[in-house]
């Protein structure tokens, strides 16, 4: 497990996509509430805007619907930016209900960091005979489990309110220790433990030197040292088609061709390369490559969008993969770890619409493997997954598709399952080995 010292010098130039999460009423609102006023990202009107009772109510800073207003809780993830002298920040507000487990997934897919609230005034620490692996909330295990297993790159403990305790440098210490096994248990690679009052203020911008017996860097110091996630370029070539431009006229594609469009998942496109298309199986090569801009360039890597041409028609349309020749094999049966959201259970037989990039497949719940008991970590036989379960499933897809390990790619390894009837998105999918 790291410390809170940041071994390798990163670039900071590039825009830090985080969230906040955990349990109910632990903070989360808040403590972007008090990151936006000490940056100085809002205005005096805004301030002015949610003032309760003559004080600052940090919170409604980021519940923008009227329902979290009236009722104090964080229904939508409500994203907020701000920057610091050396970085620019994005940060999301998930929810911390069970019912809004979705929006809080959604948040963290997408996530280079994420900061796991957890509140010191809601634990038993001053038990001396309370098992620490017990101290820890259901809901601050659930969303630590899903941003492991979402591989969100950066987790960071924030131990909430304990201007509120009687004792924070003993509370710190024990909910430290209780963090500390429950991410050795599951295998989560902690960045930092920080002990923190968003209301107060204290180490989430500036350091509060010894409070706590804590003498590491804020809250803030450590984000903007923090690296944004990497993109697969290290990978074979996959290239989702989201957009078909048919037989434009345009000076860049006078070949009479059409252009695909779309962002590259993995690896890199150079003109001359032999490529598939799924799931077809028809064959091609590149004959140009396009920018954002429509100008021509020798090659694109993956995280960045761009316009292909090939050097023969074939028939590709919105949804269709084009691959690196030869990298890939297409599969019809998927083994996969699942978070399910619906509130209806999953159960096997039951068929889901599966969205893979822009593609979308029926796919069959051949049989659950198992499920994830979040407090003692095991793996239990399961006959259904109720909702914001974790477990293993097998699919079985109408048409074949080309996944990687969601522990290689993020992109190429995730599903997403939606109710055929409802359309609702029912639960997200993680390829497994």
């Amino acid at each position: 497990m790291n410390t809170n010292t940041l071994d390798t010098p990163v670039e900071t130039a590039a825009a830090l996509r985080f969230i906040t999460c955990g349990s109910v009423d632990d903070g989360k609102s808040t403590l972007i509430g008090r990151l936006l006023v000490d940056t100085r990202a809002v205005l005096s009107d805004q301030l002015a805007g949610v003032q309760r009772s003559g004080a600052t109510d940090l919170a409604l800073l980021t519940d923008g619907l009227s329902a979290e207003r009236e009722q104090g809780i964080t229904i939508d993830v409500a994203y907020r930016y701000f920057a610091t002298a050396s970085r620019k920040f994005i940060i999301g507000d998930a929810p911390g209900h069970e019912q809004y487990t979705r929006n809080m997934v959604t948040a963290a897919s997408s996530a280079d960091a994420a900061v796991v609230l957890v509140d010191a005034s809601k634990l038993p620490w001053a038990s001396a005979d309370t098992g620490a692996a017990h101290e820890l909330l259901p809901q601050t295990r659930r969303h630590s489990l899903l941003v492991h297993l979402l591989r969100v790159p950066s987790v960071i403990f924030a131990v909430n309110k304990l201007d509120a305790v009687e004792h924070p440098e003993q509370a710190f210490e024990r909910i430290r220790a209780a963090l500390q096994a429950f991410a050795a248990q599951a295998g989560i690679e902690v960045t930092a433990t920080v002990p923190m009052s968003a209301l107060e203020g204290w180490n989430v911008v500036d350091p509060r030197t010894g409070w706590a017996g804590y003498s590491g860097p804020s809250l803030l110091q450590i984000l903007e040292g923090l690296p944004v996630t990497p993109a697969d370029t290290a990978l074979p070539f996959a290239f989702p088609v989201q957009w078909v431009e048919k037989f434009s006229a345009s000076a860049d594609t006078q070949k009479g061709r059409r252009v695909f469009w779309g962002r590259i998942n993995a690896g890199s496109v150079a003109a001359g390369q032999d490529l598939v298309v799924m799931p077809s199986g028809a064959t091609a090569r590149v004959a140009q490559v396009l920018d954002h801009a429509r100008q021509e360039q020798p090659s694109i890597a993956a995280g960045h969008s761009a316009g292909i041409v090939l050097d023969r028609e074939v028939d590709v349309s919105r949804g269709d993969w084009l691959l690196a020749a030869g990298a890939f094999q297409a599969e019809r049966t998927l083994r996969a770890t699942v978070a399910w959201l619906d509130d209806e259970a999953l159960v096997p037989g039951r068929v889901y619409w599966a969205l893979h990039g822009h593609r979308w497949v029926k796919a069959k719940v051949a049989r659950i493997v198992d499920r994830l008991d979040i407090q003692t970590l095991e793996r239990l036989p399961a006959e259904r997954l109720e909702a914001n379960s974790l477990g293993h499933i097998e699919l079985a897809l109408q048409e074949p598709l080309a996944t990687l390990p969601f522990a290689d790619s993020r992109t190429l390894g995730a599903l997403v399952l939606v109710d055929t009837a409802s359309h609702r998105t029912a639960g997200a999918v993680f390829a497994d080995r």
